[in-house]
């Protein structure tokens, strides 16, 4: 009996407390665990590996956006060619033209003048007519402007189209290079900060397109889904979760809106299409069309994330209330629904940002137009969005929207960090516990 006793108690083949089988299946298990935080270890550094290089590769290829090549010019305004009284209808091409022209007195050819003008930007004629007209007195005198290159200079200034290949496989020219290297050279070039990607509407020209009109479109898109969401879906939520009696049509309800979670986007984008607008015959391309598909969209998530911040109140509370005489609804309403609102403006939050970023319910209901100016967007006027400028300049054959398209992604992208730190903060900021 004493012998089995110190064999159970030290095992036949160590000096512990533990048998050889025991020691064999516990290295298994130690192995096990090491082998499973090696892999999610591995996990972990492949995804931020991986966002790295998403990261890595929008900032080479974006950041060149954010700078613009500029030419300081001096420009006559003529009297002969702007009235001071019809300034907007003046002919600022030819002041354009006179004043680059000044700059190579020996450009007199037809051909060569009409390559020396194509060095500026078809958007210098604006800029200088919107200075002038912003200073009347400037008419019969003389101004000087930076104005932006045409894109394919602003191009070359960065070094995105070489210079030591062959002039046949150059969209410019030696003489184009040389007027440019030319201006460089009397200290005319500057390389600024491009506020045009900001400030401006979209254009057909590179070196002129902005987020401006798709930033817009965007926030009046967003305040419509942030108008029918928020109260729909909480008290949809509250409904389902204290009001709503528990039975089978409840229960349907609440599984079709876990499934409409995991619905595709674009279904919803097909649902606004044939009901906002082939049935209800609202505006294609409005903002207000696009914010009612992308609330279908947030709807389900802030109704489940509000239903599962109201579970997490503690019964506790809804029976103090109740107890010193509070109804069902002054209980909902004065006490745990505004402590579970962080966690709705959180889910609120997130919803949205994930609605930012949507983009084919968007080009269902034709959210893609070609906005030039800013001041003619409305809720019920054709728009644009940022996921949709995105595409729409990714799809643009000219070389300068390459780096507009990764420079929207990277605007898109601190939106979205932005939203999701300011509903990490709410949570942070207005969150309870209860021991």
């Amino acid at each position: 009996m004493s012998d089995v006793s110190s064999t159970l108690r030290t095992g036949p083949a160590t000096g512990h407390w533990r048998t050889a089988a025991q020691q064999r299946r516990l290295r298994r298990r130690y192995a096990a665990d090491r082998r499973m935080q090696i892999l999610g270890l591995g996990a972990i550094g492949l995804a931020v590996a991986l966002l790295g290089i998403l990261f890595g590769s929008l900032v080479y290829s974006g950041y060149l956006a954010f700078a613009q090549t500029r030419v300081v010019l001096e420009f006559r305004i003529d009297p002969a060619l702007v009235q001071p009284d019809r300034i907007q209808d003046g002919n600022f091409r030819s002041i354009i033209r006179q004043a680059l022209f000044q700059q190579f007195p020996e450009v007199t050819s037809r051909r060569q003048q009409t390559e020396l003008a194509k060095l500026l930007s078809p958007g210098a004629e604006w800029i200088v007519r919107d200075h002038v007209q912003a200073n009347p007195e400037l008419v019969g005198r003389t101004v000087n402007l930076l104005v932006p290159v045409a894109d394919p200079y602003d191009q070359l200034s960065k070094g995105v189209i070489p210079r030591d290949v062959p002039e046949s496989q150059r969209r410019l020219g030696d003489e184009a290079i040389g007027w440019l290297d030319s201006l460089d050279r009397r200290g005319l070039v500057r390389t600024t900060f491009a506020w045009e990607l900001f400030l401006n509407a979209d254009s057909r020209f590179p070196e002129m397109a902005g987020l401006a009109g798709a930033m817009t479109g965007s926030f009046l898109t967003l305040l419509v889904c942030l108008l029918l969401s928020i109260p729909l879906g909480i008290a949809a939520a509250v409904y389902l979760e204290e009001f709503a009696p528990k039975n089978r049509l409840t229960s349907l309800i609440e599984v079709n809106i876990n499934n409409l979670a995991a619905v595709p986007s674009i279904v919803f984008g097909l649902l606004g299409l044939a009901v906002f607008l082939g049935f209800l015959g609202l505006p294609r391309s409005a903002p207000l069309v696009g914010g009612m598909v992308l609330s279908l969209i947030t709807l389900p998530t802030i109704v489940i994330a509000t239903r599962a911040t109201l579970k997490a109140v503690p019964p506790s509370i809804r029976e103090a209330a109740l107890a010193i005489g509070a109804s069902k609804h002054q209980v909902m309403m004065h006490h745990v629904l505004p402590m579970a609102m962080p966690g709705i403006m959180t889910a609120t939050i997130i919803g949205l940002a994930h609605a930012l970023g949507e983009t084919a319910p968007l080009l269902l209901i034709g959210m893609n137009a070609f906005i030039p100016s800013v001041d003619s967007i409305g809720l019920l006027e054709p728009a644009t969005a940022l996921p949709m400028q995105i595409y729409s300049w990714a799809d643009s054959p000219e070389r300068g929207f390459v780096a507009r398209t990764s420079a929207a992604i990277l605007v898109l992208l601190g939106f979205l960090v932005a939203m999701n730190a300011v509903a990490i903060y709410l949570r942070q900021r207005f969150e309870r516990t209860w021991s």
